[in-house]
């Protein structure tokens, strides 16, 4: 229930009525737990905090919660071995796939097209496509470890062709179709695929997108396909001609087969899911059956308290890993909504709509869509019934307290819990918990089984802030990076600061109210040795009417440190208007150590093909570097834009910068 829908900073905003606490999940659990003689301190504080402290047990009545069949020998839960070499249940067997289609009923899927198309798949017919589809590629010689790739939109092939390849044994990886074909070479040239699952074009903001001669490319970069599986039912693009044998989608599932699942090792790979790509070869990071079904199961059942029968919907692309978590909302027995195309089109208000007329009970959104919706000042709890809804997730990065206001005065009475993790761990370090108060601008706590903290630059504990670190294992960490046999490459991006304990690169405060995330520690801002976070800028200034959004980055220039602010105005607003805005609300909210050195007016703010601010690649062409060796262009949201910052980058100490 709302508590003060104007609340400040830290205060609590919501909390849930007590008579609803015993039908969330955490509930649930915790009686289970007590079932099975562990009687942790009450609340989710003491839950945790055995979680973390029996980590062995923790993890073994989770996968027995949850009703995860493992085969093989019983033994020790994990070795003890340090990271990352830890193993999880070492000699047993299971399959991802089989958790997410068994024992579930109704409706699996509903796919929602631009045009407003709709269709719906039971659990029974999902189970059926699957097993035909894993029986194709196994009659086209797909085996356990081949690779099948796909550049595949968000439609329900996607998911059968990721459930009926990973119960084969084989792995996974996919591409979003709007990834340029550089972009998506430097990703499937690495796996060496067997079978390359594409379609020929895609729709997006009321356009049909033909990727013919992008397609072009990327098959002739990729020799080791053997079958090209066309998939066409949402475009009008047609496919290309090729060497390789190929067939369509309809084809390949026409033969009615029983569903198989192989038993695979629990660290057997997975998926491939692979980094944003902006600063060198993407890397491949690959997860295990178990680790990623064990921890996902834990995401949405504990954190994201999504319940059986429950729809789902979460705006993403098939290339952001939480599309992943999506998927993994059916092995809870939950539906999963998926929207072909841009979900915000014509406008931010159709995924309210969708909302209503789906009935979803789970909202996942991105900060950025959130603060959207309130500089359009859009009152959805109002335009729609939202009756259905009880939870919004929001990830991606840091909600202003704005955006956590703007929630509850303008949506409702729903539980809105921010999260913050990774593709690294598909999943969360710390996220939501529903029988914990919201408090404005905090995220609630630390996960279950995750033991993160803030660590100094010494490498000590603090409760200020500091870099977020997880020192013992967790069972979705990668099993290693694709192409990386010796493991320099994945020790140097998390265990190089700090031996033996993961280093995951925010910047993170812990205190009694809760988490904050100040941002990327790679991309902190650390003025006269006075270390910022770029999150508490963007929250004075994006909360602005005058500015729609904004990219500040700090860079040492030999001696010298620049730090710029870099934004895009709303429309008509005046440049000098907006610099007397934006210094104010930084002296006001935050302090003169915050203003920067320049404020310059772009076009836009440069992002991920996944919506994350491209402030690492900005600071290296700050500081000298070229636009080639800072970002892949094909995998940013607009290459047009970046070039520009790459030109402001190569004149900024000329009048022609663009300070205002």
């Amino acid at each position: 229930m709302i508590v003060d829908p104007d609340a400040v900073e830290g205060e609590v905003i919501w909390n849930l009525a007590s008579d609803l606490e015993p039908a969330t999940n955490i509930a649930r659990f915790s009686d289970f737990v007590r079932r099975h003689g562990v009687h942790p301190e009450d609340g989710y504080d003491g839950l945790w905090q055995w979680s973390v402290d029996e980590p062995e047990k923790f993890w073994s009545l989770w996968a027995e919660y949850c009703g995860v069949r493992l085969g093989g020998t019983p033994g020790a839960v994990r070795t003890a071995s340090p990271m990352p070499h830890t193993q999880w249940f070492p000699g047993r067997t299971l399959n991802y796939a089989r958790h997410l289609l068994e024992g579930h009923d109704g409706v699996a899927l509903i796919t929602l097209a631009e045009d407003g198309a709709r269709n719906e798949v039971s659990f029974s017919e999902l189970r059926a496509r699957v097993g035909a589809f894993a029986a194709y590629l196994r009659s086209v010689g797909v085996e356990a470890g081949d690779r099948v790739a796909a550049i595949l939109p968000n439609v329900s092939e996607a998911v059968v062709a990721l459930l009926a390849t990973a119960s084969v044994g084989a792995i996974w990886s996919v591409c979003a179709p709007e990834f340029g074909s550089g972009a998506i070479i430097s990703r499937f040239s690495q796996l060496e695929p067997k079978v390359l699952i594409a379609t020929p074009g895609y729709r997006l903001g009321g356009r049909d997108r033909d990727r013919g001669a992008d397609l072009t490319e990327v098959f002739a970069s990729l020799p080791t396909v053997q079958t090209v599986v066309w998939v066409t039912g949402h475009t009008d693009a047609k496919p290309i001609s090729l060497d390789a044998p190929s067939v369509d989608w309809a084809t390949a599932t026409a033969t009615a087969s029983p569903l198989e699942f192989a038993a695979v090792e629990f660290s057997h790979p997975l998926w491939v899911l692979f980094s944003s790509g902006t600063t060198g070869m993407p890397k491949g990071i690959v997860h295990g059956h178990g680790g990623a079904l064990l921890e996902q199961l834990k995401l949405c059942s504990i954190h994201d308290d999504i319940r059986a029968g429950d729809r789902v919907l979460t705006v993403a692309s098939t290339s952001w890993v939480v599309w992943n978590g999506l998927i993994a909302a059916l092995g809870v027995g939950a539906t999963a909504v998926l929207v072909d195309g841009n979900p915000t089109f014509p406008s931010l208000d159709r995924v309210w709509q969708i909302t209503s007329d789906e009935r979803v009970a789970v909202l996942g959104v991105g900060a950025g869509f959130i603060h959207g919706c309130a500089k359009a000042e859009l009152e959805p709890g109002r335009d729609h019934d939202l009756s259905a809804l009880r939870t919004i997730t929001v990830t991606g990065s840091p909600l202003s307290a704005d955006g956590f206001r703007w929630v509850y005065r303008s949506v409702g009475d729903v539980w809105l819990t921010s999260q913050s993790g990774g593709t690294d761990i598909a999943s969360i370090f710390v996220g939501g918990v529903p029988t914990l108060p919201v408090r404005v601008g905090y995220i609630q706590a630390a996960a279950l089984g995750v033991r993160v903290e803030s660590w100094s630059e010494e490498g000590a504990p603090t409760l200020g802030r500091g870099e977020l670190v997880v020192t013992d294992p967790i069972p979705s960490m990668p099993l290693y990076f694709w192409g990386d046999s010796d493991c320099a490459r994945y020790r140097s991006s998390y265990f190089e600061t700090f031996p033996g304990v993961w280093r995951h690169g925010d910047f993170v405060e812990f205190d009694r109210r809760g988490v904050i995330i100040h941002g990327r520690s790679d991309s902190t801002l650390n003025r006269n040795g006075i270390r910022l976070g770029s999150a508490d800028i963007y929250a004075a200034v994006e909360a602005l009417p005058q500015v729609a959004e904004a990219l500040v980055i700090g860079a040492e220039l030999g001696t010298d440190y620049y730090m710029p602010l870099f934004v895009k105005l709303a429309d008509g607003i005046d440049a000098a208007e907006a610099r007397s805005a934006i210094e104010s609300a930084i002296r006001t909210n935050l302090s003169v150590r915050y203003l920067p050195d320049d404020i310059i007016v772009m076009a836009g703010i440069p992002h991920t093909k996944t919506g994350k601010k491209l402030e690492v690649p900005v600071k290296r062409l700050i500081q000298g570097a070229h636009l080639e060796d800072v970002a892949d262009l094909g995998a940013v949201d607009d290459p047009r834009l970046l070039e520009s910052y790459a030109r402001f980058a190569r004149v900024r100490l000329t009048p022609a910068a663009g300070g205002i």
